[in-house]
C-alpha cells in the first residue's frame, strides 16, 4: 500500500516528485506525480487515465486531509468502476443509441449503459496509459494522448493534452486543449468525487451547494436527454440560493427519482463570457470550501448515486452511495441529437481549447 501524500508531506514540502503507482495487467509501469504548494496543499496525479488521485488541503484548524475517493494503486482503479478522478474522453457523458452523425455519415460507438453510449465506451481515456511530462517551474503535468482516427468508434486523429497545474492560490487548474484531422466530438471532463470533510469521512449530504444555474437538460428513464430545457426555479433541484445537498434529495419529483438522487446536467448562466465561477460546495464542520470555475456551458451534478457499496478506498476507507460528489464541467450530454443544445462537435483543424478550476479556502 502506498504511503498516503499527507504522511509524506513533512519530508518533502514543496515541488513535485513521481513514484511508482504499481504496474497494469500488462507489467507496464505507471506513476504518481506529486506537487506541493508553498502553502502546503498538495495534488497527486497518475499517467493512468490522467487521474487525479488525491487533493490534501487544510480544514480551519489547519489539520490536512485529502478531499477526493480514490485508491491506493492503480490495479484498484483496473478493477473498479466509478470513474473516480479519471479524465473522461474522447466525449463523457451519454450519447443515445450510441450512435453519432457527423458530416451526414453515422458512427457506431460502444452500447456499454442500456443501449447508450456512457463516457466513450469500453476504452475511454479514463483506462489509457497516457505519456506525461513534469513542467517544473509552472507547478504542473501534462498528459498527452495520440487519439488514433477510429478509437472508440469516434473520426480523426485527434491529439489531446491535458494540464494539472497547482497554483499558488491553492486551485488546481484543469486545462485541455486539442485539435483532430476531421470533424469530430470533442468533449471531455475530470470526474473527481469530492468530500471536503475528507475522503472517508462518510456522506455529503451536510455540504452546501450553490450552482449558477435556473435550468437543467431534462431526462428520461435512462438519463438521456429529452431535448426539454426546464426551468428549475423554486424546485428540489434549485441551487441558486445555497442549500443542503441533503435537504431536497429525496423529494418526490420526477428528475430525484429516476436519478435516485442528482445526476443532471445544469445550463450554466453566463455562456460565452470565458472562465467564471459557476458553483461553490462547503462543509460547515470542516470549514473548507472549494469554488468552481469553467468556461463551459454545462456542468453535471452527480452525487454518488452508485457507489458502489462498501468498496474499498485509500488507506482502506469505505465508500457507500452518497460519500462524494462530482462537478463535471461539460457540453450537454447527447448534444448531437438535439438542435437546441450547443454544440461539441470540433471542426478539423480548429483548438478545442477549454479550463476548469477547483479552488479551495477555509471560512
Amino acid at each position: 500500500m502506498r504511503i498516503l501524500f499527507y504522511c509524506i508531506r513533512k519530508v518533502f514540502d514543496m515541488g513535485s516528485k513521481i513514484s511508482s503507482f504499481g504496474k497494469t495487467a500488462d507489467g507496464k509501469e505507471v506513476s504518481l506525480i506529486t506537487l506541493v504548494n508553498k502553502n502546503g496543499m498538495g495534488i497527486e496525479v497518475t499517467n493512468y487515465g490522467a487521474t487525479l488521485v488525491a487533493v490534501t488541503v487544510a480544514d480551519r484548524d489547519g489539520r490536512i486531509d485529502d478531499v477526493v475517493l480514490g485508491y491506493d494503486d492503480v490495479t484498484d482503479y483496473t478493477l473498479h468502476g466509478g470513474y473516480l478522478g479519471a479524465t473522461v474522453g474522447r466525449n463523457c457523458n451519454r450519447i443515445h443509441g450510441a450512435k453519432v452523425a457527423i458530416d451526414g455519415k453515422e458512427y457506431i460507438l460502444d452500447d456499454n449503459e442500456n443501449g447508450n453510449n456512457l463516457h466513450s465506451g469500453f476504452q475511454g481515456y479514463n483506462s489509457l496509459l497516457w505519456d506525461f511530462e513534469v513542467i517544473e517551474e509552472e507547478l504542473a503535468v501534462k498528459f498527452t494522448h495520440h487519439s488514433a482516427d477510429g478509437e472508440q468508434g469516434f473520426p480523426g486523429n485527434f491529439d489531446i493534452t491535458v494540464t494539472y497545474t497547482l497554483t499558488e492560490e491553492n486551485e488546481v487548474k484543469i486545462h485541455y486543449c486539442g485539435t483532430s484531422d476531421k470533424d469530430t466530438i470533442a468533449n471531455l471532463t475530470n470526474h473527481s468525487y469530492f468530500n471536503l470533510g475528507g475522503h472517508g469521512s462518510g456522506d455529503i449530504l451536510e455540504h452546501t451547494m450553490w450552482i449558477d444555474s435556473d435550468a437543467i437538460t431534462v431526462t428520461d428513464a435512462r438519463s438521456i436527454p429529452t431535448g426539454e430545457i426546464r426551468d428549475i426555479k423554486g424546485s428540489p433541484m434549485d441551487f441558486n440560493t445555497p442549500k443542503k445537498i441533503g435537504k431536497d434529495i429525496s423529494a418526490d419529483y420526477d428528475q430525484l427519482i429516476q436519478g435516485a438522487g442528482y445526476d443532471h446536467n445544469y445550463v450554466l448562466k453566463n455562456q460565452g463570457c470565458g472562465l467564471r465561477k459557476i458553483a461553490e460546495a462547503a462543509d460547515e464542520k470542516s470549514g473548507r470550501v472549494m469554488e468552481v470555475l469553467t468556461d463551459s456551458v454545462g456542468v453535471q451534478l452527480y452525487t454518488g448515486n452508485f457507489i458502489d457499496k462498501d468498496s474499498r478506498g485509500k488507506g482502506g476507507a469505505v465508500y457507500q452511495p452518497r460519500h462524494g460528489f462530482c462537478l463535471e464541467t461539460q457540453y450537454y450530454p447527447d448534444a448531437n441529437h438535439h438542435e437546441n443544445f450547443p454544440s461539441s462537435i470540433l471542426k478539423a483543424g480548429e483548438r478545442y481549447d477549454t479550463t476548469t478550476v477547483y479552488k479551495f479556502r477555509v471560512k
